[in-house]
């Protein structure tokens, strides 16, 4: 299971969003369609089958005491959710209000998770991570 690659998506007025079917298979199948949606603190939402989302947990719970707003925030946000029929999720409006979620988005596959990003937000940080240039940690990176 490796989640990549980009997909555009709109958000029904409920808040739902359907799962681009070449994700859906493998999120059903492998996952029973078991998912947790919680927030991340740049701006967009992680969305990770329930038994990755598990794993993740867990790292999260074992930071030091020093790291206890970062729990609530990562762990105290996670919310479960499950595809329905049609293949849809429902993001919570308090989850869609932390990532200023509206109708359009994009779900960026990242190996082991989805991030779920509002299309014009994941656009102006793309626009200002290409205009900064490369990393330091890129030089070297052969494309």
């Amino acid at each position: 299971m490796l989640f990549q690659g980009v997909s555009s998506l709109s958000l029904d007025a409920k808040g739902r969003l359907s799962v681009p079917t070449r994700h859906r298979d493998v999120l059903t199948g492998q996952f029973e369609g078991r998912m947790t949606v919680t927030r991340n603190p740049e701006g967009c939402l992680m969305v990770f089958p329930r038994a990755e989302w598990e794993k993740y947990r867990e790292k999260v719970l074992a930071l030091p005491e020093s790291a206890k707003w970062w729990k609530r925030i990562l762990v105290g946000n996670a919310m479960d959710v499950e595809m329905d029929g049609t293949g849809r999720v429902l993001i919570a409006p308090e989850l869609r209000e932390a990532a200023a979620l509206t109708k359009e988005a994009k779900l960026i596959g990242m190996g082991n998770h989805f991030e779920l990003w509002d299309k014009v937000t994941y656009d102006e940080k793309e626009a200002a991570a290409l205009a900064q240039g490369m990393p330091d940690a890129l030089k070297d990176f052969t494309f």
